[in-house]
């Protein structure tokens, strides 16, 4: 989504048009964002604002693959969850309890202000038996004042004072990939991802057998391609370049 379709809650030049050519195509599709703060329904209406028309079942996040991940490990299960609604929502639609009283799992999430005694708690549990998952491994977030810690640095902090490493769920995992497949019924060799990230996006892609497009819309540089040992299918400029793909 980031660096795809918006920057900085402003719509990238052809992203409307983009969208609007999958529609008329009937192709089936999902927004994938690895932030886990918002439900798909706060997803959309955020798009909207920025003038793209995206239907909440075309939003898939790394909260909802979180949560298919654990409902298809242990349905039913229990979780102690540092997140917001978009996490908690997700965890609760599959079935979900949420406590902190001896939880099958401890789930980190993403949310705008990281308590003290809410990792503390984390922690405890972790060291007590409870499993630890974590929705992505991103280390830092975007903000009008610069970079925040994000999801993949408090997980740091917790396999620091724990020694467990969590399972990250959201990419660069194919899971997260995976899992948007099952949900559209789409098959990995007539499928295509597009995003803005070499280490994020187009790894997940790759591993998860899909065509790959790189835009050059985000976070990656044409110079900083070479810095990796594998390459995207394409790469474009914009998604408005992509238009004429579908």
């Amino acid at each position: 989504m980031d660096g795809v379709l918006v920057r900085e809650e402003h719509a990238l030049p052809g992203a409307a048009e983009f969208l609007q050519r999958l529609l008329e195509r009937e192709r089936r599709f999902l927004v994938l964002t690895n932030n886990s703060i918002f439900t798909p329904r706060d997803l959309s209406a955020r798009l909207l604002r920025s003038g793209l028309s995206v239907p909440e079942d075309a939003i898939w996040t790394s909260a909802l693959a979180t949560a298919t991940f654990l409902n298809d490990q242990m349905a039913g299960g229990s979780a102690y969850v540092i997140g917001e609604a978009g996490l908690t929502t997700a965890l609760h639609e599959v079935g979900y309890t949420l406590t902190d009283i001896k939880p099958d799992f401890v789930v980190l999430g993403e949310t705008r202000t990281y308590s003290f005694t809410a990792i503390t708690k984390a922690i405890r549990l972790i060291l007590g038996g409870a499993r630890f998952i974590a929705t992505n491994p991103d280390v830092t977030g975007p903000s009008a004042e610069g970079p925040l810690p994000a999801t993949g640095s408090v997980a740091a902090m917790i396999t620091k004072a724990t020694g467990r490493e969590p399972y990250f769920v959201g990419k660069p995992n194919p899971m997260m990939f995976r899992s948007a497949l099952n949900r559209i019924e789409a098959h990995s060799e007539n499928t295509v991802m597009v995003g803005d990230r070499m280490d994020t996006d187009v790894v997940a892609g790759i591993e998860a057998g899909l065509e790959t497009i790189l835009v050059l819309t985000g976070s990656t540089a044409p110079d900083d391609i070479e810095r990796y040992p594998f390459r995207p299918s394409r790469v474009l400029p914009s998604i408005a370049e992509a238009v004429e793909l579908v």
